[in-house]
């Protein structure tokens, strides 16, 4: 029974604005929620690829034509451009450190490297250190 002005008449109006309300809210919070993750996964992927862009994970080639660099080895530390410490761990690699890491596997490798005998042909002068404080990439 529906009797106009009665609180039965507006229940059901009542009800259906609560539920449209929570489902544009819902809606609000989907789109929210999509967003933050869309840009959760920008960030992410904008670090990860910069990171491992710039990583020490070293290949030695041996064809002068298929080398990122040349690099020449010195006794001397003051000649050097990169000052290299050799590590045993992939983790400690870390970018333009000078920290390196040598891999098996060219598909591994983010720097491809020929030794070269003559330093006016070399892009990067070598000093290899016994100490990872010392390590440094000019």
């Amino acid at each position: 029974m529906k009797v106009r002005g009665s609180l039965c008449e507006f229940r059901p109006l009542t009800a259906w604005k609560m539920r449209e309300t929570a489902l544009k809210t819902s809606c609000e919070m989907k789109k929210t929620g999509f967003v933050i993750k869309v840009i959760f996964l920008a960030v992410f992927l904008i670090v990860v690829s910069t990171g491992s862009a710039f990583t020490q994970k070293v290949y030695v080639t041996e064809w002068k034509s298929e080398a990122d660099h040349l690099v020449y080895v010195t006794e001397w530390k003051s000649e050097a451009n990169v000052i290299a410490f050799i590590t045993k761990w992939k983790s400690r690699a870390k970018p333009r450190s000078g920290i390196w890491y040598f891999t098996e596997w060219k598909s591994e490798a983010d720097i491809k490297i020929y030794y070269t005998r003559w330093k006016s042909e070399a892009d990067l002068i070598v000093y290899f250190t016994k100490w990872q404080s010392e390590a440094r990439w000019d």
